[in-house]
């Protein structure tokens, strides 16, 4: 694939201290997977075509996202692109075990539940899910490798799999280890106590809700590590500038009391010019702990949607009126570390 005449030239961001970097905005994998509703082979390899036309060069899937089905779809329609250019990150912490149970799967992917996920956390587990995500993809080499929701698994993920990573970074097999999870505290713990170069956190660093700023984005700053923010839709609440009444939140109905303060931030976003989205995709870019946000795409019209909400940008006073309606918590970004994009 080649980039078209209308490409972006997005910036790259170095995570923490390791020699590896990302595209600023990234493409998020679970939506080719078949998260929540299927999606046919071709609209699927259009989204990821359209990226890279587009000028998305870092791409983020898992083994956990259709069971496998997310990082087949990128590598066939990666394999040739050229390879010094791309940068693809998946997760270690979930093997894929076939499964002779009839049905579809049960974690939120439209898919046939063929293979069951099984939690391995240690070394040999470790060492095979990469593995398999390389035999699955296709792939010569993953760029980034992130230790997946150990939720409950800290133990044996910060003993096991995280040195299992550092060493392979060490090596030189990969550019760059990380943790990724829905919960801020945790990502917290992993940049304090253990050897990752970043944290990716899903959900907890938004324009609706800030706990981050309590813990994992204090961690990066004080260790000199990044914070890779998905989810910053909160599970499609702020995807839209007309909150509908059937809106996601954290993978369900969004709560009531969320969506009017969905709808109050939107409106403020409407007289300021701009819209919910834009406002969503600027937000955690704006903390200079935030190395790039990945937003997953389902179809290339999403993309080419995603790109132009990230290129427009939004009025910096914007900020100052959420903060005042008490709709976002004070965070003023230090001197010459606001960033500066088309429309910003």
């Amino acid at each position: 694939m080649n980039g078209t005449a209308g490409s972006l030239q997005l910036p790259w961001r170095r995570l923490g201290r390791s020699s590896a970097r990302v595209s600023e905005l990234g493409f998020g994998g679970a939506g080719i997977g078949n998260l929540y509703a299927a999606l046919d082979e071709t609209e699927a390899r259009e989204a990821i075509r359209e990226a890279w036309n587009l000028g998305i060069r870092w791409f983020d899937t898992a083994p956990h996202y259709g069971l496998g089905l997310s990082e087949r779809r990128l590598g066939a329609e990666l394999s040739g692109c050229p390879r010094s250019e791309l940068v693809v990150s998946s997760k270690v912490g979930r093997l894929l075990v076939p499964h002779s149970a009839p049905g579809r799967d049960t974690e939120g992917f439209d898919v046939p539940a063929d293979h069951v996920r099984v939690r391995d956390y240690s070394r040999d587990g470790v060492l095979r899910s990469i593995d398999d995500t390389l035999s699955r993809s296709g792939l010569d080499r993953l760029d980034l490798v992130m230790v997946h929701d150990p939720d409950d698994h800290w133990p044996e993920a910060s003993t096991q799999a995280v040195p299992t990573l550092a060493r392979l970074r060490d090596e030189g097999v990969v550019g760059a280890i990380g943790v990724g999870t829905n919960q801020s505290a945790l990502a917290a713990r992993f940049l304090r106590e253990t050897d990752v170069d970043f944290a990716m956190i899903a959900g907890r660093y938004t324009l609706l809700e800030q706990g981050a700023l309590d813990d994992a984005l204090p961690a990066a700053t004080e260790t000199g590590r990044s914070i890779i923010v998905v989810g910053v839709f909160n599970s499609g609440l702020l995807a839209s500038q007309e909150v509908p009444d059937d809106a996601r939140y954290n993978y369900a109905t969004a709560p009531p009391h969320l969506l009017s303060r969905a709808r109050e931030i939107a409106a403020i976003c409407k007289e300021h010019g701009t819209t919910l989205p834009a406002a969503a995709i600027a937000f955690p870019l704006r903390h200079p702990a935030v190395a790039a946000i990945a937003v997953g795409m389902r179809s290339a019209r999403e993309v080419r949607r995603n790109v132009e909400l990230y290129s427009a940008g939004v009025p910096h006073e914007l900020w100052d009126a959420l903060i005042d309606a008490r709709l976002v918590r004070p965070q003023h970004d230090p001197p010459g570390k606001e960033r500066s994009r088309a429309g910003t």
